[in-house]
């Protein structure tokens, strides 16, 4: 009598995991791409360019990701405390991507 293995399945939650990280860590880079065009126009120039580009790259990213939040947690099972500590961490420059480690130390991911 032979035994088959069959290769593990990968189910809708990873996928689910991988976009939320993608997004988590592209909403981070604006933040940082947008930090520094500040940097620019506020304190070592005049210069608008750095605004101007990451401005609405990182809106549309903030906005993705908001809705990709929205999206993710029914499939990966997220409690409203922890979907609500995921749109807060939107907020401050960089805690998205430090949303998405402690999420995927604490298997949340």
């Amino acid at each position: 009598m032979t035994e088959t293995v069959q290769a593990p399945q990968t189910t809708g939650t990873s996928r689910h995991a991988t976009w939320f990280r993608a997004i988590a860590i592209a909403e981070a880079i604006s933040w940082t791409g947008l930090l520094i065009g500040m940097l620019f126009k506020y304190v070592l120039s005049d210069n608008e360019i750095g605004v101007k580009i990451f401005g609405p790259i990182h809106g549309g990213i903030f906005i993705a990701y908001v809705i990709t939040v929205m999206v993710v947690r029914g499939p990966l099972r997220w409690s409203w405390p922890i979907t609500l500590a995921a749109l807060a961490a939107s907020i401050p420059p960089l805690f998205t991507w430090f949303f998405e480690l402690w999420a995927r130390r604490t298997h949340r991911l």
